[in-house]
């Protein structure tokens, strides 16, 4: 069992008081806590999950922080979420601001689970089903916002990860396919003097700062650390 709290196992022993051993054995197979439970704390917020559903991070927590600080100094109206899972970005942008957020997902699956972590925070967002790599919406946004599949088709990952989607985890060109698919696709959904809020692969800072730089060669791109030290969060205003 992986760095699971005393607290969280008391609230698993309340939620199953019946089958609790039952439980304990599915985590020493290193199923998440999280889904045992039902839900995380995301930003002050309770977020449902299940394994429709990747587990959002404290590291996303950590970008939505660093978000919501550069959008209080922009004039912006419109926000979109490529790739919203559980919702969990979407719901902290359209709680914490008055921004009209939009947000899609290619699994209508999880677009169930976001909808449902919409109503429950009493946020009104606008989901839609959409697959980014081969189609794009037909209007303009402010922003686009993204922690899209960056893990590299080979690569090793933690052992409780095979019990998230992997169609969230990996992607394609050494986990590059959705930041080139999404910078290639920006000059026709963002508008003028828009910004792009990527979170990123520990590896992938500068090959993504050279696609971006290829669709916006003027972009003001600075990059951020997390909690490990590692470049995680890119912000690009063009």
């Amino acid at each position: 069992m992986n760095n699971i709290g005393n607290a969280d196992l008391k609230l698993l022993k309340e939620m199953y008081p019946h089958d609790y051993d039952t439980k304990l054995k599915k985590l020493k197979e290193n199923y998440p806590i999280q889904y045992l439970i039902g839900y995380v704390d995301f930003y002050n917020t309770k977020i449902n999950v299940n394994e429709d559903v990747l587990i959002p991070r404290f590291e996303t927590e950590l970008m939505m922080e660093k978000t919501l600080k550069f959008l209080k100094n922009k004039n912006y109206n419109t926000i979109f979420e490529i790739g919203t899972g559980s919702g969990a970005i979407a719901i902290t942008l359209k709680k914490y601001t008055n921004l009209n957020v939009y947000a899609c997902d290619i699994s209508p699956k999880a677009l169930k689970v976001a909808m449902q972590n919409s109503d429950k925070n009493l946020v009104n967002i606008n989901f839609f089903q959409m697959d980014i790599l081969k189609e794009y919406p037909q209007i303009k946004f402010d922003c686009l916002i993204s922690n899209p599949p960056y893990v590299k088709e080979d690569e090793l990952v933690s052992p409780e990860t095979k019990y998230e989607p992997k169609i969230a985890l990996y992607a394609k060109n050494n986990g590059l396919e959705f930041y080139e698919r999404i910078l290639s696709i920006a000059p026709l959904i963002l508008n003028k003097n828009g910004s792009i809020i990527f979170e990123i692969g520990a590896t992938q800072k500068e090959s993504i700062k050279k696609i971006a730089l290829k669709y916006y060669p003027k972009a003001i791109i600075n990059t951020y650390q997390d909690y490990n030290n590692y470049d995680r969060f890119m912000f690009i205003e063009t």
